[in-house]
């Protein structure tokens, strides 16, 4: 594994339509509001059958109310694991070594939704209701990795920002010259392979709250995989300046497709000062 050089030049020959907006904002905001709208309805759910048929894993209430969930959603997870990635992986264009810098641009600014899409899944996933975990060892003290909360966690909100994640590494892989063309991002790779390590994590956490009496102390070193994992998000800066680089040499390359006040202002065309 290597990391990626910025300054890959890519012939300018191809030819691709300019009616494609370079960023289009649509995905971001259609992707957020579903994400949104599906925790909003998720914690709805939990407000109403946490308490009423969650605290016994044996009843008949939560094996009709969060088993069917579990048996639903996680397989369903999985699915979706898959089948985006195989989709990525079979609709990769072959234009990699021709692609025009304006619809590399556009690739980009559509990268950057799949990683604010990834952050806003970690948001729900790892730090909203991962925060609730603290709230229910202080209400019902143990728990398992079966409870409502730890099946909306660890089942359905972690699977959906590891989708979110392993889908932009890929999207990059497949689609963009400068994550494609000369080993892998070393920076992505820690971008998306840190978080997702949080669900083998919380697999041992649980092992270890089975056997020792750990409920209350969460600087307990089975719980320290949450953090060191958690911070690997860091590796969004070397990503951003793999990006950031790769943008400031494409509009070096070719200034056509930006906006006029954007545009660099040669000393021979500006006007002198008075």
């Amino acid at each position: 594994m290597t990391l990626i050089s910025d300054t890959t030049q890519r012939p300018t020959t191809a030819i691709v339509s300019v009616d494609r907006p370079i960023a289009d904002l649509r995905p971001l905001w259609i992707a957020g509001a579903v994400i949104c709208a599906f925790y909003v309805g998720v914690r709805l759910y939990e407000q109403a059958f946490g308490w009423y048929a969650g605290l016994d894993s044996f009843s008949p209430e939560f094996q009709k109310y969060w088993t069917r969930v579990l048996y639903i959603l996680a397989p369903t997870a999985l699915v979706a694991f898959l089948g985006l990635i195989g989709y990525l992986w079979k609709t990769r264009p072959d234009d990699l070594a021709t692609v025009a810098p304006r619809e590399e641009l556009r690739r980009i600014f559509y990268l950057l939704n799949w990683i604010l899409i990834y952050g806003l899944a970690i948001y729900w996933g790892a730090s909203y209701f991962s925060e609730q975990d603290a709230t229910w060892h202080q209400s019902v003290i143990r728990d398992s990795a079966f409870t409502p909360l730890n099946i909306i966690k660890f089942y359905v909100s972690y699977p959906i920002y590891i989708i979110a994640g392993v889908g932009g590494f890929m999207y990059a892989r497949t689609r963009l010259p400068t994550f494609a063309n000369k080993g892998y991002s070393i920076a992505y790779a820690l971008f998306f392979i840190g978080p997702l390590m949080c669900l083998p994590g919380a697999a041992l956490s649980e092992w270890g709250c089975t056997f020792w009496y750990m409920e209350e102390l969460f600087v307990a070193p089975l719980h320290w995989t949450f953090v060191f994992f958690g911070w690997f998000a860091l590796a969004l800066f070397g990503v951003s300046l793999q990006i950031l680089g790769r943008i400031r040499e494409l509009l070096a390359d070719d200034e056509s497709f930006l906006p006029q006040w954007l545009k660099t202002v040669s000393p021979e065309t500006a006007s002198p000062a008075e």
